[in-house]
């Protein structure tokens, strides 16, 4: 993969945020939908419970192996010259192929369970995307606090791009703030406008 046994490196804050914007958007289309139909418990104790697995959801994902990520963080050593960082597209791409019949089943599933209880699961999913987002701000904060990019092994990944702090993970490496074509947090690099 690289060459003078260099490894292939993914931005972790990249992989853990390509999940956000897809979960946040099948959630709000599900429980728009989802409002539509009176289902058993009617909209209103739907929208309500709705709300509140929407704030539990967003908790959890995004204080999730919190300990996990600062034990890694810490421990990161610094990426070698021959190891290939990898661009923010591919990581994002790579967590979307391997993830794209968990969103269908998942945004299935959330509109079927809107004819029990109305936009229940499509917030549920809602949430799970903000959660994604709020922790990569805050694995963002703590590489602008360190002054350091954290990245992962490809090779150490799961089969679908996902699990930057999973049990294969044995260590970060990391590398300056002005590395790779993403900023911290794993958004899109905002590149200087020319004068």
């Amino acid at each position: 993969m690289a060459r003078g046994g260099g490894q292939g490196l993914a931005r972790v804050a990249v992989v853990v945020r390509a999940g956000a914007a897809p979960l946040w958007w099948l959630g709000v289309f599900a429980a728009g939908i989802g409002v539509l139909v009176p289902g058993l418990t009617g909209r209103r104790i739907g929208v309500m419970a709705g709300a509140a697995l929407f704030i539990v959801a967003t908790a959890v994902v995004a204080y999730a192996r919190r300990r996990r990520y600062i034990a890694l963080g810490r421990s990161a050593a610094r990426a070698g010259k021959h190891d290939v960082l990898q661009d923010r597209a591919v990581a994002v791409r790579n967590w979307r192929r391997g993830h794209r019949w968990w969103l269908v089943l998942a945004f299935v599933a959330a509109l079927g369970s809107a004819f029990a209880v109305p936009a229940v699961g499509g917030m549920l999913l809602a949430g799970c995307g903000a959660g994604l987002r709020l922790k990569a701000a805050w694995l963002g904060r703590r590489e602008r606090a360190e002054n350091a990019l954290l990245w992962v092994r490809v090779d150490w990944l799961d089969g679908r791009g996902g699990r930057p702090a999973g049990k294969a993970v044995k260590a970060y490496r990391s590398t300056g703030i002005a590395a790779g074509d993403a900023a911290p947090g794993g958004a899109r690099r905002r590149t200087a406008a020319l004068v």
